[in-house]
């Protein structure tokens, strides 16, 4: 809870700290909440445009982190070049082996 109380903070709007706290409102479930949620808080307008804008920030980072960790474990250095010369090997021997003259 003191990752929302600290996040809040950083939003400018940290009297909101305890209703989240009340509420067992944490990253994993600030992704989910919608404007209709902040406002069965008690948030005022204006703070529920922030806190949604925020929210979708943190969806866009926390998505782009996961993207770009996916795609370096699945090509390591140099992989994706490796493959492509592999599949081209392979094309020209089999183009060979059909008597097609390629090699």
């Amino acid at each position: 809870m003191q990752q929302m109380a600290d996040w809040l903070k950083k939003l400018g709007m940290a009297e909101y700290a305890q209703r989240f706290a009340e509420n067992d409102i944490d990253v994993p479930v600030v992704r989910h909440l919608t404007d209709q949620d902040l406002k069965e808080l008690g948030i005022s307008l204006g703070h529920r445009r922030k806190l949604m804008r925020a929210i979708g920030e943190i969806d866009d980072a926390t998505s782009t982190t996961s993207q770009n960790a996916a795609v370096t474990t699945a090509t390591p250095e140099g992989g994706a070049e490796r493959r492509q010369i592999r599949v081209m090997f392979v094309w020209r021997v089999k183009s060979a082996k059909q008597g097609r003259g390629v090699l």
